[in-house]
């Protein structure tokens, strides 16, 4: 395990001096006991990682992050500052999620196009999802792979996402659709 639960946290940017933080760099990180955290991996100052969650090797998590119950972050997975991912999260090889971005419980992330069980996984394959920085997923959300979610988008609960977004755009539905336009605040402004 990378850290045990409450010790003081190596600087997430440590190697890169490319993120910036406004959070005390003395903050502790927490990780429950159940937690499976492999090595390898980079947790910013006051990341929290909950029950029963399994972050794989290489992965990346920034500053003042948290992870709710069950939630699995794939090998090479970067995660910014500041974000709330809800409980029962998967988010897998391909997938790069920027700082204060909410993604609420049982959101799905895909990153092959063309799945097959019989077929060895090769993670060169992945195909790449960016959520950019504010961005909303709301509970249930899926998100097909190979897309972008703009700046300070919300996605609706349920929403199957297979489109990119621009930034301040509200989706929602099934296949999800531009229902309109939010402020920073994530209402829907006229």
């Amino acid at each position: 395990m990378a850290q045990t639960p409450l010790e003081p946290a190596p600087n997430f940017a440590s190697n890169k001096q490319t993120q910036e933080t406004s959070l005390p760099q003395s903050l502790p990180v927490f990780i429950h006991p159940s937690a499976l955290v492999e090595d390898d991996v980079e947790l910013g100052p006051g990341v929290r990682i909950w029950h029963h969650c399994h972050i794989r090797r290489g992965a990346r998590i920034g500053a003042g992050t948290s992870l709710g119950k069950n939630c699995y972050v794939d090998a090479q997975v970067t995660i910014g500052q500041g974000c709330k991912i809800q409980n029962n999260v998967s988010i897998y090889t391909g997938v790069i999620i920027e700082d204060d971005v909410f993604i609420g419980p049982g959101v799905i992330f895909t990153n092959d196009f063309y799945p097959r069980a019989f077929l060895p996984w090769n993670p060169q394959n992945a195909s790449s999802t960016l959520i950019k920085k504010g961005a909303s997923l709301g509970a249930g959300a899926c998100v097909r792979c190979g897309i972008e979610v703009g700046e300070y988008s919300m996605i609706g609960m349920g929403a199957v996402l297979t489109k990119s977004t621009s930034p301040f755009e509200l989706w929602l539905g099934h296949p999800a659709k531009k229902s309109g336009m939010v402020d920073i605040q994530g209402r829907p402004v006229k």
